[in-house]
């Protein structure tokens, strides 16, 4: 039977058992895409990674859910930045490829961060009544302007007037698949509130026709948060931390920087295993 290697790794972790758990398959060459689709079934964490060759980047990469690929996703991709980096001796600075396409990527002190794609949005069509009534909170939770952001994947970026009501948050799937469906046909939503140091985050995926997912530490929407932030905010700087998944014990602690444009999203990464995947003959 073909063997194999895989890595566990937790990103966004600031302790061993913390952040958003992540599996980085070392070799997907020889995998067809449907053996990579049963493969992130099996592992059944938010995303599994398959490393590629590539002639644009230190390496190529291939994201998957449990149920379907994604362009880009944030700490997928940090996380294979650690693996590139002690796989491949990449060092601290390159940039991989993906369908979202090229993302730098670098090392500071122990914390990974990526350079975003720039973003582009569109207005949500619900109003707050409906926001509201989706995410289970009272119409005065919801803050303005609550919209679509896209910086490699789109979703919604829905702001709330306090951290409690982010923890408030109880959301209703058959509202979720009417209201927050990306242009991908996807149901998602992130919500997020103004603290002292940053922002208070949550998002929320549909996994089923009625089930919702809580995702522990979404690169991605953190780097949608820097274009809502571009959108609202203009050419004002901001650098935040950003927590997720306090509500749900598996805190994450992820960097935002705004600069110039220029939208970088930022984590420890952690690795905790590695082992072999023992696969059945074709």
């Amino acid at each position: 039977m073909p063997a194999v290697k895989f890595r566990l790794l937790n990103v966004f972790a600031e302790t061993t058992f913390g952040g958003n758990p992540l599996a980085v398959i070392e070799d997907g060459s020889a995998l067809s895409e449907v053996q990579m689709q049963l493969i992130a079934r099996q592992f059944n964490l938010s995303e599994t990674v398959f490393l590629l060759p590539s002639d644009k980047a230190a390496a190529r990469i291939r994201i998957f859910t449990p149920t379907y690929e994604m362009p880009f996703a944030g700490h997928p991709t940090l996380g294979s930045s650690q693996v590139v980096s002690t796989l491949f001796n990449a060092g601290d600075d390159f940039a991989l490829e993906m369908a979202a396409g090229v993302i730098p990527v670098q090392r500071r002190d122990g914390r990974w961060t990526l350079s975003a794609n720039a973003p582009t949005w569109r207005p949500m069509a619900a109003d707050k009544a409906l926001l509201a009534a989706m995410l289970g909170l009272p119409p005065e939770a919801i803050g303005e302007p609550a919209l679509w952001l896209n910086c490699g994947t789109e979703q919604s970026m829905i702001p709330l007037t306090s951290v409690e009501y982010v923890h408030a948050c109880r959301p209703d799937p058959l509202l979720l698949a009417q209201h927050s469906v990306n242009s991908s046909g996807q149901a998602k939503a992130y919500v997020f509130a103004r603290t002292a140091e940053g922002f208070e985050s949550r998002y929320f995926w549909m996994t089923g026709p009625t089930s919702i997912s809580e995702d522990p530490g979404t690169g991605s929407a953190c780097a949608n948060l820097g274009g809502w932030w571009l959108t609202t905010q203009g050419d004002q700087p901001l650098n935040a931390l950003v927590r997720q998944a306090t509500a749900i014990n598996r805190p994450n602690l992820l960097t935002l920087s705004v600069q110039q444009g220029q939208i970088r999203v930022g984590g420890r990464v952690i690795e905790i295993g590695s082992g072999v995947l023992q696969l059945p003959d074709e």
